[in-house]
């Protein structure tokens, strides 16, 4: 065999190696390409969402009062005379609450002010003119489901000792976190009701749980009583007469569902 023979096979021989070699990349390249297709659908199925809402109500009766009162002392010539004034009122108002049957536990203060009362005068010239003190207690009424009278009891003591501010009057439950949480489980219950329904009326399957939020709509402060300074002297006061009204717990579940695709 000559040499140009020779040269035209290994050229030959050369050629189709390359060849060989690019027909066996495009079907490794092609393999990995199907390989990733197969595992997207496989393992990494596409899914959708769906969000149902569902609501949960629980009536009970309230068996906690709060009341939120204070006294408001205006006007006394030394910052001494307001708080001495104040002291004693609190002093008279908290042992008339403690005789109406309120523990210690359930007398708290909230706040406690006193403060100068300054007159402007000609040239904007400011001039102290006296002082007011102020304190706000808050109040637990216990058993107001078993005995309400003692609420009124409470009130009217407090008044006839000196409070002439009543700034709210709410109510509430000792079982308040029980309450929520069998709101809360009716509210999923409704909410799976709900997506049964509707993922069969659009056809589709409900695949499992993705998240899910909460939002408490109540219990709210629903009643308030503002007296002013109108209660202070009233030592003859008769009893007010107050009633708690229905209350419920009602707690919203939004519930996201993924659908299979």
């Amino acid at each position: 065999m000559d040499n140009n023979t020779q040269n035209a096979c290994g050229r030959f021989w050369q050629d189709k190696g390359k060849l060989i070699v690019i027909i066996l990349g495009m079907l490794l390249l092609a393999g990995i390409i199907t390989t990733a297709i197969l595992r997207d659908r496989w393992v990494n199925q596409q899914f959708s969402q769906i969000t149902v809402t569902g609501q949960g109500r629980v009536a009970y009766s309230p068996d906690i009062a709060i009341i939120n009162l204070g006294v408001q002392i205006d006007k006394t010539k030394t910052a001494e005379e307001a708080l001495n004034q104040l002291n004693a009122k609190m002093k008279s108002i908290t042992a008339a609450v403690k005789a109406a049957g309120v523990a210690d536990a359930d007398i708290e203060t909230e706040n406690y002010n006193l403060a100068p009362q300054i007159s402007y005068g000609n040239n904007n010239v400011s001039t102290t003119i006296g002082y007011t003190a102020n304190q706000q207690l808050t109040i637990k009424v216990r058993d107001f489901d078993v005995h309400p009278e003692k609420l009124n009891q409470v009130i009217a003591a407090t008044s006839k000792a000196g409070v002439n501010q009543v700034n709210s009057l709410t109510f509430d439950s000792s079982k308040i976190n029980d309450l929520k949480q069998q709101a809360r489980l009716l509210a999923i219950k409704d909410a799976r009701e709900r997506s049964a329904a509707l993922a069969d009326a659009a056809g589709v399957k409900i695949k499992n749980v993705a998240s899910w939020y909460e939002n408490l709509i109540q219990p709210l402060p629903v009643y308030g009583v503002s007296t002013g300074g109108g209660m202070g002297g009233a030592g003859g006061a008769s009893s007010p007469q107050v009633s708690s009204g229905n209350h419920e717990v009602i707690i919203e579940i939004g519930i996201n569902y993924n659908i299979k695709q």
